[in-house]
């Protein structure tokens, strides 16, 4: 995953995770990259300092963070949890089952697991709807 540092059209700063750039991009083509903070889908990457390991733990990175940034943290981790909690998990069958789902072949659910990324690519070329969800190291799966 890569962290990007985000700007809207009205100067809000905030970061997003993404499996790469072209995953930034496809997103923010297809409307899914918006402000948390006005909504809007005008976004723009943000100049970043480029992240470097020093060996700190985990945790102590996290307490960094501004209020802001725990928040939507929390709300992050608590959507992954939704997602894991109201859908089948189908590991590494993902794009299989996705594409099964979306041409009618297997009835409509939630699923979710993992795809690389020419699957991902694949996908969105065949006009599967998706989303990655974010993983945390304290994910139990």
């Amino acid at each position: 995953m890569i962290r990007f540092s985000l700007i809207c059209e009205h100067e809000h700063e905030f970061e997003g995770w993404f499996r790469s750039n072209d995953d930034f991009d496809t997103q923010k083509k297809r409307g899914f990259v918006d402000c948390p903070t006005c909504g809007s889908h005008r976004i723009e990457k943000a100049l970043m300092a480029p992240a470097v390991s020093t060996g700190r733990s985990q945790e102590k990175i996290a307490l960094a963070m501004g209020e802001a940034q725990k928040r939507a943290l929390a709300q992050l981790k608590a959507m992954a949890e939704k997602v894991r909690e109201n859908a089948d998990y189908v590991g590494d069958k993902f794009a299989e089952e996705a594409r099964k789902i979306h041409f009618g072949e297997s009835d409509p659910r939630g699923i979710y697991g993992e795809a690389t990324l020419e699957e991902a690519k694949s996908l969105v070329e065949d006009g599967v709807e998706f989303l990655p969800i974010p993983s945390f190291p304290d994910d139990r799966n």
